[in-house]
């Protein structure tokens, strides 16, 4: 009867972390994780599963994110790394790298620190970039 099971919705929430809760250590989650509360740690999704983390407005994070799909809106203070695509919406305050694939920006989000995108950080594994790149940063 139940030969596949059913792909992941987008919106679809699996976890929630409420308001009051605040989590000191690493997470590991896959499926949809919306967090309205406080993470001390890293948030990290299951390697190959489908996993979309939404940080909401009053939510926060301090600690290195690795998601497929990163949605943020509130404060994140961490190097965030997205497999597919990462959203910052209006009210994100994001302090350490964003590692994206796609990003999408919106105005009034505000991010101190670097947007790398995948094929970039992949260019620097090439025999030789690293003096490619510190020749840029030392010219430009």
């Amino acid at each position: 009867m139940f030969k596949n099971k059913p792909a992941q919705n987008a919106g679809q929430i699996d976890t929630l972390i409420g308001s009051q809760v605040v989590i000191r250590g690493d997470l590991q989650f896959s499926g949809g994780l919306y967090i309205e509360g406080r993470i001390i740690g890293k948030v990290i999704a299951e390697e190959g599963q489908p996993a979309i983390l939404t940080l909401s407005e009053h939510g926060s994070i301090e600690g290195e994110v690795r998601a497929p799909v990163v949605v943020i809106n509130g404060q994140l203070h961490g190097d965030v790394h997205a497999t597919d695509r990462v959203e910052l919406a209006a009210k994100a305050r994001v302090r350490g790298n964003v590692h994206y694939q796609v990003v999408e920006m919106t105005a009034g989000a505000q991010l101190t620190g670097r947007l790398i995108h995948a094929d970039a950080a992949e260019a620097v594994a090439w025999p030789g970039a690293e003096a490619m790149v510190d020749a840029h940063a030392v010219v430009g």
